[in-house]
């Protein structure tokens, strides 16, 4: 160990006694024993870490990391867990680092520390975004080992318990944070001990006259209750025991956050509320769970509509359970869940009960069960979130978000949002389908793709073959988080494209009307030095703040006159574009038929195309078709230089678009500019063969420090096109990636 420390106080030894006592007690539950010689030596080095500190009510601060203990010990967890518990606070508020916690009890521990340590040492411009980046912290530590969450709700559960010695604004402040962060989370991960107790707890600091009226009023009626539930599963055990079904019975008391939140949600009064108490029968496979229910359902009338099967097709939670409501004895209704024993432990810990400690390699939130799927969708769209407030109002929505359960057509169960859509059926399904999504089908009937989707709906997706894009109309219809990043991904990527354009051709206008010879200035090394001056590492964040207006192309255009005067002339060799417009001319494009191309020509089912060598258009781009004559109908794209000349004979333009699925591939240039280094080809030509595109002709030409690369290559569409481009792009070296406009070259 890496502390040396006298012999335990009298205190500390009966901490560290009932701590153990929590550890015994639920040792024949857990799935390994724990450790205690290294749970000792946690508690001695957090011991010697805080000895000097107090809480607020002045007790020594020791009694809450054990606190946080007890409470992770009673989830079973395991010594690694419990370690962690008792460090939890010395990184933060004592003088251990993160490396001495490391060094003295190995870096499992050590990451589960950090996961749960507050960032420190950064500076944010507000108490929000502080906070927000805490939460994001925790949940990507979360994501990584979900133990960090279960010490960080242990934590908060000891902190609320004791929240009494704390200043009034702060107690309102945390428990607000706990209603609406905490409890919630404890929630989607099925922790439901915890999360009662924490909303409780937080109730009666938010509410304090309420909480006493109805903690009042229940106790008032506790005993009448019990009696009439005692009653009802005295005669269902005789029934059930007559069928050979084994069954632990008894009641569950309604929490008092739960029944304040059924009286101001369905605006209700105390004495309207009929389910105040629960039975629960517990049993001993889940044959006998349905036997019970019908059991249940032969001695009492159920309510209709209030049956749910829960284990058929379990909460996003894990949770399994039956639930119905039925007239009982005395004619007043009666909310029974039936369960087995590990339906049970699941319902109160959650993730906590079926955590495999180190029996299990996967101990991630990435297991195969999907058990977390919720957590991975969450990661999925808090990296795309930079803003604070947006990142917290977006945790908060889903974290209180209700469930339905719709099914693909091949009977394949999708758990959504409430209030959900077919778009959000579609998005879950794949991004692809969703971009394509034309319409939807729900039970065979074609519906809008504003309707709300109903649990037990049988949902297809209609789709167009070519990717359509989202509307942006859409963000009103979706209701789920991963829908919504996709759509706006869609329209942020779709923008950073037009920008781009927009950029290019605004600077070759500049260096037009300065007279400079614009193709060779863009791909000399004179500009991307220039562009390295304004502090852009990449030419595409370049043209992007040009074409968004965040830098003047007089700017550049006056950098680029200054690199010339001083001497450093544009790049004058030959350029690859020269010798490809040779080759090109030498080259006899002969025409094809309309269908192998996949282009429809309105009005006419089959005809002779040739795509135009001046533009090379791509299925994906605008394209119009132009009649030559004897040689069928030319295909340009729509911002092809040409077409602006050929456009003074009107007549002979005909309406054209991609159809189908084409049966040749198309072929298009690319430029790529980069820093001369060793290998530079081989990267780019792996990235074109990992895209399964070929390369058709080659030219590479060295003027140092930079080269530059123009390809001629085969590609099926503008989608596979771009993903190359990107994928250029983010080669070590490559300075800029992108498709020769037309007429450039």
């Amino acid at each position: 160990m890496a502390v040396e420390r006298a012999e335990l106080t009298a205190a500390e030894r009966r901490l560290l006694g009932d701590l153990f006592a929590i550890v015994e007690e639920h040792s024949h539950e857990a799935a390994v024993a724990v450790d205690r010689q290294r749970v000792e030596e946690a508690f001695v080095y957090a011991c010697a870490h805080h000895a000097d500190q107090r809480r607020k009510s002045g007790e020594d601060f020791i009694i809450h990391p054990v606190g946080v203990a007890k409470i992770c010990a009673g989830m079973r967890l395991d010594t690694e867990t419990l370690c962690a518990s008792l460090l939890h606070d010395t990184v933060e508020d004592t003088s251990a680092s993160l490396e001495e916690v490391n060094e003295a009890f190995g870096e499992e521990i050590a990451g589960l520390v950090d996961g749960v340590t507050k960032l420190t040492g950064l500076t944010f411009q507000s108490r929000d975004e502080a906070q927000a980046e805490n939460y994001r912290k925790m949940m990507v530590a979360m994501a990584t080992d979900i133990r960090v969450i279960l010490i960080k709700l242990a934590d908060r559960l000891h902190n609320m318990r004791t929240i009494g010695a704390m200043p009034k604004q702060k107690q309102i402040d945390k428990a607000r944070e706990t209603i609406d962060i905490y409890a919630p989370i404890a929630h989607r991960l099925g922790i439901h001990a915890i999360k009662w107790e924490l909303e409780d707890l937080a109730f009666q600091t938010l509410h304090p006259r309420k909480y006493a009226e109805i903690k009042a009023l229940v106790a008032q009626q506790r005993a009448e209750r019990e009696r009439y539930v005692n009653q009802a599963g005295e005669y269902l055990a005789k029934e059930l025991d007559e069928l050979g079904i084994d069954a632990e019975i008894s009641g569950r008391a309604k929490h008092f956050y739960s029944i304040y939140s059924k009286m101001t949600k369905k605006s209700r009064e105390f004495n309207e509320i009929y389910d105040l108490t629960a039975m629960r029968v517990i049993v001993g496979s889940v044959k006998d769970c349905y036997g019970a229910v019908g059991v249940i359902h032969s001695l009492w009338k159920p309510l209709p509509g209030r049956f749910k099967d829960f284990i058929a097709m379990p909460k996003f939670n894990m949770y399994q359970s039956l639930h119905t409501t039925v007239i009982g004895p005395e004619g007043r209704p009666l909310e029974i869940q039936i369960r087995t024993r590990e339906m049970h432990d699941l319902a109160e810990f959650g993730i906590a009960a079926h955590w495999m400690y180190k029996e299990s390699a996967a101990r991630d939130a990435t297991d195969s069960d999907g058990k977390l799927k919720w957590l991975r969708s969450l990661l999925d769209w808090q990296q795309d979130m930079a803003d604070s407030r947006e990142f917290i109002e977006t945790l908060k929505v889903d974290l209180f978000e209700d469930e339905v359960f719709v099914f693909t057509p091949k009977g394949e169960v999708k758990s959504l949002a409430a209030g959900a859509t077919p778009l959000d059926f579609a998005y879950e399904i794949h991004t692809d389908v969703g971009h394509r999504c034309v319409g939807a089908k729900v039970n065979g009937k074609i519906v809008p793709l504003s309707y709300q989707l109903r649990s037990g709906d049988i949902v297809e997706v209609l789709t167009s073959k070519r990717e359509r894009g989202p509307s942006r109309d859409w963000l009103a219809l979706v209701k789920t988080t991963r829908a919504r990043n996709k759509i706006k991904a869609w329209f942020k990527a779709e923008s950073r494209r037009d920008s781009e354009h927009s950029g290019r051709e605004l600077l070759q206008d500049h260096l037009r009307k300065q007279g400079l010879p614009a193709q060779k200035v863009v791909g000399s090394a004179l500009l991307a030095d220039v562009i390295r001056e304004m502090g852009f590492r990449k030419a595409d964040d370049f043209y992007i703040a040009l074409g968004g207006a965040k830098i003047s192309p007089k700017v550049v255009v006056n950098k680029i006159m200054q690199h010339l005067k001083q001497g450093e002339a544009a790049d004058a060799e030959p350029t690859a574009a020269d010798d490809l417009l040779q080759t090109r001319r030498r080259r006899a494009r002969p025409t094809t038929s309309s269908s192998r191309y996949g282009i429809m020509v309105e009005g006419i089912d089959e005809v002779m195309l040739r795509l135009a060598k001046c533009c090379r258009p791509v299925p994906g781009d605008p394209i119009v078709g132009y009649i030559s004559l004897g040689r069928g109908i030319t295909i340009h794209r729509e911002d092809c230089p040409n077409v602006a000349v050929l456009k003074r004979d009107p007549d002979r333009f005909t309406p054209v678009s991609w159809e189908g699925d084409a049966e040749t591939s198309f072929r298009v240039e690319i430029q790529v500019d980069g820093w001369d280094r060793h290998r530079l080809l081989e990267d780019m030509s792996r990235t074109f063969a990992e895209s399964g595109i070929n390369i058709v002709e080659a030219r590479c030409t060295v003027n140092h420090p930079m080269v530059k690369n123009r390809f001629v290559v085969e590609v099926g569409d503008t989608r596979a096109l771009d993903q190359t481009i990107t994928r250029l792009r983010n080669i070590d070296s490559v300075f800029d990636a992108y498709r020769v406009t037309p007429g450039g070259g």
